[in-house]
């Protein structure tokens, strides 16, 4: 990879130089796919909270396509500033877009490497989005092996939603585009400093977002299965129909892992939370004689459980709920709600959707989102909101000191037949007494999740 690039230059700007966990080679295709998403949101959203973010776009190669013209035209209305760069034969100055006001054009030359890059950033007052990917070199590919077809063109690259890594970016690019316009990027930089600077802004729900961002992924890999199959035998394709089908699951699941993985490290009091509870949970369930299937389950919703914290405000793992503002207190009270609907993006997750959902349901009635009760509860969402409880009491947030592991369960214990399930912290009790005794270790992550899960099954005692 370039060592110019502007992902190079990210991850030597970050403190322990490591991409987030979407880093990755992607397929041009999937790269669209993933801009696409992050665009429609735009569109979507933008009028609703009528907050106007700053956009900074790069395309690789000056690949301007028309329709890209015009979907921009309509982005433009939305946003306080577009910068465009690109070389200077893209067609940008003779498109409409390229005459609106608050849209600038960058024309790159042929020897900066920001050629081979395709960058999007969106930097709204109450949330980052960024796609940011390089493509390969003739070097990187394999001897004779660089894609005859455009959409089978390969990019180093990542998405992601948290807000340091953009905002890093952001200053990167800026600084970029400072030797084409000096000008340009003093104000550039005053309308980003504006942006994060922006008091009690709006943080809105980006489930929406997520959701598109998995259907564009499956939709993508079907398109390059399209045009690979008119390029290929195709009886080579029909003999593998179930083996592409359980792909486009899988990528779709990692694509959902991955922002679990990243939810994860943006909390520094708790970075192995999803791993702990998904482990524990797995536990109880073991005691509990759970049949296999609903195991996996319930390992699955454990691990993405927080998957809605994806687009959360910094405060969010930097406060504790009694220190949160009012509109991150509602963004923690929504957490399982914002999971729930992120999740729905994958019909094969409906039954771990639905114990996520509602995993903050009380015993007696008194949790979100629906007021569930007792033994309506579904026996994997009361596991899941009991260990998750327990697992955040043993770890430090910031001015709270961690629980040790009796300190914890004592706390469980004070809410047994309110909040949770009296058989379920009588079973929690069990393990933590073991473990203190030394007759068993706590687990910390949870054993391998077999293909298995996927399957759906009509069985209602497996639901």
């Amino acid at each position: 990879m370039n060592p110019e690039s502007t992902l190079n230059l990210l991850k030597a700007s970050l403190p322990d130089g490591k991409l987030p966990s979407s880093f990755g080679v992607y397929f041009k295709n999937t790269l669209v796919a993933l801009c696409h998403a992050l665009e429609d949101h735009l569109l979507q959203i933008g009028e609703l909270t009528g907050e106007k973010p700053l956009v900074l776009v790069t395309f690789q190669e000056g690949k301007w396509y028309l329709q890209e013209a015009d979907r921009y035209f309509e982005i433009a209305k939305l946003c306080h500033h577009i910068a465009i760069s690109a070389v200077p034969d893209s067609g940008f100055s003779e498109h409409p877009t390229g005459q609106l006001d608050n849209v600038s054009l960058i024309n790159l030359e042929p020897s900066d490497g920001l050629v081979e890059e395709w960058n999007l950033l969106i930097i709204a007052p109450g949330y980052r989005a960024m796609v940011l990917c390089q493509e390969l070199s003739e070097s990187e590919y394999l001897v004779n092996a660089k894609p005859t077809i455009d959409t089978e063109r390969k990019f180093y690259g990542l998405w992601t939603f948290e807000q340091t890594i953009v905002d890093q970016t952001a200053e990167i690019l800026i600084n970029r585009f400072r030797k084409y316009n000096l000008e340009l990027g003093d104000r550039l930089w005053e309308y980003y400093q504006n942006i994060t600077a922006t008091p009690n802004p709006t943080f809105p729900d980006l489930s929406t977002v997520v959701s598109r961002i998995v259907t564009y992924l499956q939709s993508s890999q079907q398109e390059l299965i399209s045009v690979n199959r008119q390029n290929r035998q195709l009886w080579q394709w029909e003999g593998q129909a179930k083996r592409v089908s359980r792909n486009l699951s899988a990528n779709k699941l990692q694509a959902l892992l991955r922002m679990a993985q990243q939810v994860d490290k943006r909390d520094p009091f708790n970075p192995c939370a999803s791993l702990q509870v998904a482990a524990l949970c797995e536990t109880i369930g073991q005691i509990l004689d759970l049949p296999t299937l609903k195991l996996r389950r319930l390992k699955l919703a454990g691990l993405l459980h927080r998957i809605g914290l994806a687009s959360a405000p910094p405060e969010v793992f930097l406060k504790t709920p009694e220190e949160m503002d009012e509109a991150t207190q509602k963004f923690w009270r929504d957490r399982a709600s914002i999971s729930g609907r992120l999740l729905e993006s994958m019909p094969e997750l409906t039954v771990v959707q639905k114990v996520v959902n509602h995993h903050l349901e009380n015993w007696d009635g008194s949790g979100v989102p629906d007021g569930q009760k007792g033994e309506q509860i579904n026996i994997k969402a009361r596991i899941l909101g009991l260990v998750s409880y327990f697992q955040e009491l043993t770890q430090p947030r910031v001015s709270r000191p961690a629980l040790t592991l009796t300190d914890a369960l004592n706390e469980c214990q004070k809410y047994s037949g309110t909040r949770f399930d009296p058989d379920l912290v009588n079973s929690l009790a069990t393990v933590i007494r073991l473990t203190e005794v030394g007759l068993m270790q706590l687990p910390t992550q949870p054993t391998q999740l077999p293909n298995i899960w996927l399957e759906e099954s009509t069985n209602p005692a497996n639901q």
